[in-house]
């Protein structure tokens, strides 16, 4: 069961009395712009577009089942990837990672995944081709971005946090393989519960750019056939999950 007509009502009428023009441009404000149903190949969801007066892009939450004030809700947060969520670029796992996700939410009682307009690891679009054609002369994905005169990541994640708060979310169990990621929403005010793995298989053109993601931005990801990492070893679970929630799981990485 998604979200009720009720739900959606009480959230739009909430959305609609919170004034983001009033609030300092320092400070992150997220409002709810619209709701529908969304069927998919992977189940069914609700889709939320979401305002916000930072960056002014236009975010989105895939909600599947009933997300309103509950615990321990799996989130993905996912940043767009025009090149491989699209185009189905090998250079990256994005489109995997994507697509894995949305199935395995599918599958669950309940879950999110945050599509958040953060190219090129905030970098945008024509930067990440301009770091593309500079991994093409031997630089590494952070060296390239950091030659474009960027850090090794410029995302951040207040606006996905703020989003999370306006679909009142309780805590979350995070589907990453980045340390970052929790910390920067715990910073923001999110409870984070537990990880979920979320390690695709490696390809010839993207196993550099994910040993690159592993040793120099922290990654719990390892592709050198050593000695795996705990979350690899057996199928990927958090403590306390059971029933239906380890059946996906196990079922998605068999």
């Amino acid at each position: 069961m998604g979200l009720t007509h009720m739900q959606i009502k009480e959230l739009l009428d909430e959305s609609r009395a919170h004034q983001c023009d009033d609030v300092p441009p320092d400070e992150a404000c997220v409002a709810i712009a619209a709701i529908a149903e969304l069927p998919t190949r992977f189940g069914q969801f609700h889709i939320v577009a979401f305002y916000n007066n930072r960056d002014h892009k236009e975010h989105i939450a895939l909600l599947h089942g009933d997300v309103c004030h509950q615990e321990d809700v799996p989130v993905r947060v996912h940043s767009e990837c025009l090149t491989g969520d699209v185009l189905g670029s090998l250079r990256c796992d994005c489109r995997d990672q994507l697509e894995t996700a949305l199935r395995m939410i599918g599958q669950m009682d309940r879950g999110i995944l945050l599509y958040m307009r953060q190219e090129g690891r905030g970098i945008g679009l024509v930067n990440k081709i301009r770091a593309y054609g500079l991994q093409e002369h031997g630089y590494d994905t952070v060296e390239a971005n950091i030659a474009l005169g960027f850090r090794d990541d410029e995302r951040e994640y207040s606006i996905a946090a703020q989003m999370l708060n306006a679909l009142h979310v309780k805590s979350i169990c995070l589907i990453t393989n980045n340390p970052k990621k929790i910390e920067d929403l715990t910073k923001n005010g999110i409870k984070v519960t537990g990880r979920i793995p979320h390690i695709m298989v490696a390809n010839e053109y993207n196993r550099f750019y994910l040993e690159t993601k592993a040793i120099k931005s922290g990654h719990l990801i390892d592709l050198h056939g050593k000695e795996r990492l705990p979350e690899q070893a057996d199928h990927p679970v958090i403590e306390g999950m059971q029933g239906e929630v380890l059946e996906v799981m196990q079922n998605l990485y068999r």
